[in-house]
C-alpha cells in the first residue's frame, strides 16, 4: 500500500542590506523558514559561508532531520517489540565535503544513547535500531551513508 504525504514550506530571504547581490559580502545570509502554525525558524548559511552562526543552517538542519527520524523510528521499532525506552539522546555528527562552488555530504553518523527499562530488553532494543534505520524517510532519501552507532544499557 502506497501513500503520499505532501509538505509545504515558505523560505524567505531577508538579508538584502540596501543593494541586494552587488557583490558576496554586500549582502547577509538570513532567511527565515515558516510553516502554517509552527514557530518561525530562523536560518543562514554555516559561518564558512559567511552566514551568522547563532542560526540554522541547511546542514545542521539536515543532520537534525536524520537524528530525529531515525529517533522516531527507533520508538516505534521498540513499541513493536516489547521494548520501553526510558532515555535516548543521540549525539549525531556528519562531514561535509566542499569542492570548488559545490559540495556535498560523504556520511553522517548517529550514536543513540539509549536508556531501557530492562536487562532482558537490550538485545531487542540493539535489533531495533536496524528497524528504525530501514524505516527512516529521511536516512531512505540521502545520497550518502548514514551509519548508527548505537548504545543501549538497562536501567538500574
Amino acid at each position: 500500500m502506497t501513500s503520499e504525504h505532501r509538505y509545504r514550506l515558505t523560505t524567505t530571504w531577508t538579508g538584502n542590506l540596501g543593494g541586494g547581490t552587488t557583490g558576496y559580502r554586500d549582502y547577509d545570509r538570513a532567511v527565515t523558514v515558516e510553516v502554517d502554525g509552527k514557530p518561525v525558524l530562523l536560518g543562514s548559511a554555516d559561518r564558512p559561508f559567511r552566514g551568522d552562526p547563532t542560526r540554522w543552517n541547511p546542514e545542521d538542519l539536515l543532520l537534525a532531520a536524520l537524528s530525529q527520524c531515525h529517533l522516531l523510528s527507533y520508538l516505534h521499532a521498540c513499541v513493536t517489540r516489547g521494548v520501553v525506552v526510558t532515555d535516548y539522546v543521540d549525539e549525531a555528527s556528519a562531514v561535509m565535503e566542499v569542492q570548488g562552488n559545490g559540495g556535498a555530504f560523504r556520511e553522517a553518523v548517529l550514536r543513540p544513547q539509549v536508556t531501557v527499562r530492562e536487562v532482558s530488553m537490550v538485545d531487542e532494543a540493539i535489533a531495533a535500531h536496524h528497524d528504525a534505520h530501514e524505516w527512516c524517510f529521511i536516512a531512505n532519501s540521502v545520497n550518502f551513508e548514514v551509519r548508527v552507532e548505537p548504545v543501549v544499557t538497562a536501567a538500574g
